[in-house]
């Protein structure tokens, strides 16, 4: 039986512009596609376990607008829980401009909105809502204050909480302590840790002061490295397979949606890392966030 997945964050309409190159300060690049496709961390990593086959609630607070209405129909349509979603009457659904080059590198613009104005009170019902067999999915594109919060309440019912640090916000080493598992990139474990990382070695200085906080769990998503992943029974890099990139955008996301997917399907930690790895690496190879993640038919055909 599947454990049930609540994700807790961000909800945004991203507006995607594919050129040759990524434009300087004040230069402007003629581009070749635009898109426009639903986004946000918190959206994109619901969305990505909801497509993996999980059991999905999503959180979130959208605009009373266009994007706002469009993003709950989406979310139905592939089967998320969106019983709990709060409509912002004063603010609008968040936006996000994107740009992505020829490599597949992107550079990424948001205007929160009604992201911002998620509260304390916006979640406290999962005091009652949860089960210790379930997990929770957080990130840092909502008030930190609710993070933290959310923290405390997962770890007085030892619920599992999976926080991906990202965009980076400066956390206290209380709330560190508290969290089962962390997923950084390679840039938040530095901010995290203090040690830039770059390779395997690096990677394991980094998670070795990360354990020392307390966390569980450390897993360093390192792109086409793999993940790296150290507990207190485990250490080691967990490599990825090799192939043609089209579209980083969302990658991170796609993992951290696979990882808390597998796990509620009863995966081992090993094996939900090697999921997720499968699920962020067919991820770039199409263009978009919500729109790149696998389904689990997907990845049986492809891996």
């Amino acid at each position: 039986m599947k454990s049930k997945i609540y994700v807790i964050g961000s909800s945004n309409t991203d507006m995607l512009v594919k050129s040759t190159f990524l434009p300087k300060p004040g230069e402007t690049v003629i581009g070749d596609t635009f898109l426009m496709n639903p986004g946000g961390k918190g959206a994109n990593q619901a969305v990505s376990a909801c497509k993996l086959g999980a059991d999905v609630t999503f959180i979130t607070k959208l605009g009373n607008d266009m994007f706002g209405k469009k993003a709950i129909k989406n979310f139905k349509n592939i089967g998320i829980n969106t019983s709990f979603i709060k409509i912002d009457k004063k603010n609008p659904s968040g936006v996000a401009i994107i740009m992505v080059d020829k490599k597949g590198e992107n550079s990424i613009s948001v205007a929160p909105g009604s992201n911002n104005s998620l509260t304390i009170k916006d979640v406290d019902f999962l005091k009652k809502e949860l089960n210790s067999s379930d997990y929770v999915l957080v990130q840092l594109e909502i008030p930190l204050i609710v993070v933290e919060y959310l923290i405390e309440m997962c770890n007085e019912l030892n619920v599992k909480l999976i926080l991906n640090p990202a965009p980076f916000q400066k956390i206290s080493d209380y709330h560190l302590s508290l969290v089962n598992t962390i997923t950084p990139n390679e840039t938040e474990a530095q901010y995290l840790s203090g040690i830039e990382v770059k390779d395997k070695e690096t990677a394991k200085k980094a998670s070795e002061i990360l354990i020392k906080k307390g966390i569980k769990n450390i897993i360093i998503t390192m792109g086409e490295k793999g993940a790296f992943y150290k507990s207190s029974s485990f250490e080691g890099l967990i490599p990825t397979k090799k192939v043609k990139v089209k579209d980083t955008t969302a990658a991170g996301d796609t993992f951290n949606g696979g990882l808390v997917a597998g796990l509620s399907m009863k995966m081992d930690m090993l094996t939900g890392i090697e999921f997720a790895n499968n699920a962020a690496t067919y991820s770039v190879t199409k263009l978009g966030a919500q729109s790149s993640a696998p389904s689990i038919n997907d990845l049986n055909n492809k891996f």
